[in-house]
């Protein structure tokens, strides 16, 4: 085409960028390049005329939702122009191979018509949609409109009063299945005074039938109920009756009871035709037939398992829980299992066979992590893991790892350090209660767990000192259903030291400099040259999620601790040590506190690509006994600041209290002080551009404490008070993430709006954004790189 044919299309050539230039000239173009009598389709316009008992946000949810149904699809749309249309026609058509056919797959897409025919289609799935919501009554009708090359779908949707329910009612007799129909009534999802819906009906028969199916009824299926819909058309209710339908298959009727239950615990095709065949080779136990020549097994592992008993009726949760705890015992590569149908008697009954295979029982494995910590250090490690995935013949997962990494530390303002961490750690993992006691826990979940680590683990802080830590636990892991998640770890040891000569220079340099604030010269005098600490504690764990489903907007997560230390020592070593006040074991003081925190998050799905996310975090220690008058342990404190905390400030750089920086970049970054007490709220906006591309933009708010008053910070105000919301630190930002699936990287800019100290007289430092210079950037912006999101 001329140049003079495209000025025809009236473009003002000079004013346009490159991009806006193609497309207006495509523009041009794609009518052109249309079929005769064809319209490009543009998508689909909804009026909903509604009776007057429905409110303006249902009208605007069953607009969205028709328009969600309706077909086809229009090409993809920038400010109302087509441009993936315009570019499939931009270089004119193609030959088969080539830049421009290359060029219109890569970048075009090919242009949807509009259709009557589609528009007709459309008409039945919206009716049948207010119908299956109670609508009933409602009409649709449609129509295209077009305009010049263009044209839209315009539906005119009348909708009726909707209908509620009434009541609910089971049609029975005394046939067995009907009486277990009859026990399902207790809990139907489908209460009086909700609105009419087909898919709650749908889930009230899914969840019937699997409760009949509870109660022994084997071959039961949804469809053997029939659903019976009584409407008043005066009062627009609703009653709806559940029933057995009669010409359900007689064998549906009939209540299964579990006869034998063989379980082949080292099936593969080598071993299959000789142990299904010669089921005379199994181990007897009190319950269940094992197949297997090798005794691979324990067969007391099955007990803790198999949850279908011989003689008890069949239970389809039980056989799915049995099946469950199969697959997350970690010792089976490949779980299935078969019915096979008998006459006993007068009874019917099932024999059940499980095959299982296993995994292999010992495995190496290397792995590479990136790893990101709360105060900004990131880095890499290397893992050399050994497995034993039947250690003591009863699916016992025993751990071994060997890690080395190293780990900078990012956004310190050129003053950060490079950790060198290796580390030994060994787990034994037990599918069960191991305790010297009957430990009561709910049958019908998964298997408890008991764990027990033992580990050592050395950390070479850049040239100023090595910290060692030996740490051992014992514990235990279980569910208490699919939403709730208990953890409790009676007995836990932990000895944090730093050994006199791996002590650096610099560490000497900066107690000898008078221009390092007194804080830091008394933390490294307690971190470094006082850090021997024994902690024996004990720490329970509760976890809740909300339960998922995919009609909801809403997620909530909660977590909480509490921990409890030193008190079993405090009734035997009440000895002062030579150079400590405090009491210890073998010449190390020993912590005692009790810590007590909870972490909970929501998120809210406002739209298909965007989702607000938010986090409260409030955590108490309290030091007490050996440890009066001091903080608890430096590894137990709480920190605010860095990429995973309050965004705006460089890691642990806030706090305690109204401790006072001049910057939150003057303090050396290899140490700083936490508090007892913390308290911190996000909250994170997410939109998602792309498959792989995300942005956010989020506030953070928060500070820590300390529990007692103490000299260390030298009469700043750190201790926690009435006038704690005083003290509150604020900072805000944005940030880009990219999805690489198996993991998320987050990059973070950040800046504080209040820091808890006077800045010129005030907290608030709004008013003294200045991004044209170059001092307040250095000062103020603070980016941050992690791996995952925040929270």
């Amino acid at each position: 085409m001329s140049i003079r044919a495209k000025v025809s299309c009236y473009t003002p050539v000079s004013t346009l960028t490159l991009p806006l230039l193609v497309w207006s000239l495509s523009a041009c173009n794609i009518a052109k390049h249309l079929p005769a009598n064809e319209r490009l389709y543009m998508g689909t316009d909804i009026n909903i005329q509604a009776d007057s008992t429905i409110s303006a946000a249902e009208q605007g949810g069953l607009k969205e939702q028709l328009a969600a149904q309706a077909r086809p699809r229009p090409n993809k749309q920038l400010f109302g122009y087509p441009y993936k249309v315009g570019l499939y026609y931009l270089l004119g058509e193609p030959k088969k191979n080539g830049f421009r056919a290359w060029f219109r797959k890569k970048f075009g897409q090919e242009p949807v018509f509009a259709s009557a025919k589609a528009i007709t289609s459309n008409i039945p799935v919206f009716k049948a949609t207010l119908q299956n919501q109670g609508y009933f009554g409602s009409n649709a009708t449609g129509r295209l409109v077009e305009q010049g090359y263009k044209a839209r779908g315009v539906y005119d949707v009348e909708v009726k009063q909707r209908f509620y329910i009434d009541s609910t009612g089971f049609l029975v007799d005394s046939t067995p299945v009907r009486k277990a129909l009859l026990a399902s009534a207790r809990r139907t999802v489908i209460k009086k005074g909700d609105p009419y819906l087909f898919d709650n009906i749908k889930l009230e028969r899914e969840r019937i039938s699997q409760a009949i199916k509870q109660r022994g009824f084997y071959y039961f299926l949804p469809d053997y109920i029939a659903v019976i819909a009584d409407n008043d058309t005066a009062r627009h209710r609703t009653k709806i009756y559940f029933a057995i339908k009669p010409d359900m298959p007689e064998a549906a009727g009939v209540p299964y009871y579990i006869r034998d239950v063989f379980i082949y615990s080292n099936y593969n095709l080598s071993t299959a035709r000789n142990d299904t065949n010669r089921r005379e080779a199994f181990q007897t136990d009190e319950k269940f037939r094992v197949v297997d020549s090798t005794r691979r097994f324990d067969p007391k592992l099955f007990r803790d398992i198999v949850t279908v008993q011989p003689g008890q009726r069949y239970n389809s949760r039980m056989q799915d829980l049995t099946l469950s705890r199969f697959i997350n015992v970690g010792a089976f590569k490949f779980v299935r299992n078969r019915f096979d149908p008998d006459q006993q008697g007068d009874s019917a009954v099932l024999d059940v066979h499980y095959y299982l295979t296993p995994y292999p029982t010992k495995a190496v494995r290397v792995e590479l992590d990136g790893t990101s910590r709360s105060n900004n250090f990131n880095g890499t490690q290397v893992i050399l893991s050994w497995r034993n995935r039947n250690a003591l013949r009863r699916a016992e997962l025993l751990t071994i790892n060997a890690n080395a990494g190293i780990e900078f530390q990012v956004g310190a303002a050129g003053e950060g350090i490079t950790n060198y961490r290796y580390g030994l750690d060994g787990t034994l993992s037990f599918p069960r209660l191991v305790a010297p006691f009957r430990f009561k826990y709910d049958q019908r979940q998964a298997l408890p767990k008991t764990n027990l680590t033992l580990g050592y683990q050395t950390i070479l802080r850049g040239g100023l000192y090595r910290i060692n830590s030996a740490q051992t636990t014992f514990g235990y892991a279980w569910r208490q259903n699919q939403q709730v998640e208990h953890a409790f770890i009676p007995f836990s040891i932990n000895y944090v030291f730093v050994p006199q000569n791996s002590i650096g220079q610099r560490v000497y340099d900066i107690l000898l400099d008078p221009d390092v604030q007194p804080i830091i010269k008394a933390q490294y005098q307690t971190t470094v040259f006082k850090s021997d600490q024994l902690i024996l504690s004990s720490l329970y764990t509760f976890n809740y999620n909300s339960p998922a489903r995919s009609n909801s907007a809403n997620t909530f997560r909660f977590t909480a601790n509490a921990e409890v230390a030193g008190n079993v020592a405090s009734l035997f070593f009440r000895k002062p040590l030579e150079t400590d006040p405090r009491n210890g074991i073998l010449g190390v003081s020993y912590a005692q506190y009790f810590r007590v925190d909870a972490n909970t998050s929501y998120y809210r799905r406002l739209a298909t690509n965007l989702t607000l996310a938010n986090r409260l975090f409030v955590g108490l220690g309290v030091p007490y006994g050996n440890s009066r008058g001091y903080q608890i342990p430096f590894t137990k404190q709480y920190f605010v600041g860095g990429s995973n905390s309050i965004r705006a400030f460089r890691p642990r750089a806030i706090g305690p209290g109204l401790f006072t920086r001049d910057t939150i970049r003057n303090l050396p970054s290899f140490q700083d002080g936490g508090g007892d007490i913390k308290l911190e709220a996000n909250t994170e906006l997410r939109l998602k551009f792309t498959k792989y591309l995300e942005g956010a933009v989020f506030v953070d708010a928060g500070n820590v404490w300390t529990y007692y008053d103490l000299a260390t910070f030298e009469g700043n105000v750190e201790q926690f008070s009435s006038n704690f919301y005083k003290q509150i630190a604020i900072g805000t930002g944005v940030g880009i993430r990219i999805d690489l699936s198996y993991f998320l990287i987050r990059l973070d800019v950040a800046t504080p709006l209040r820091k808890p100290y006077k800045t010129d007289g005030s907290e608030w430092v709004i008013d003294k954004m200045a991004f044209g210079s170059s001092d307040w950037r250095k000062q103020n912006l603070v980016f941050n790189i992690g791996v995952g999101y925040p929270f």
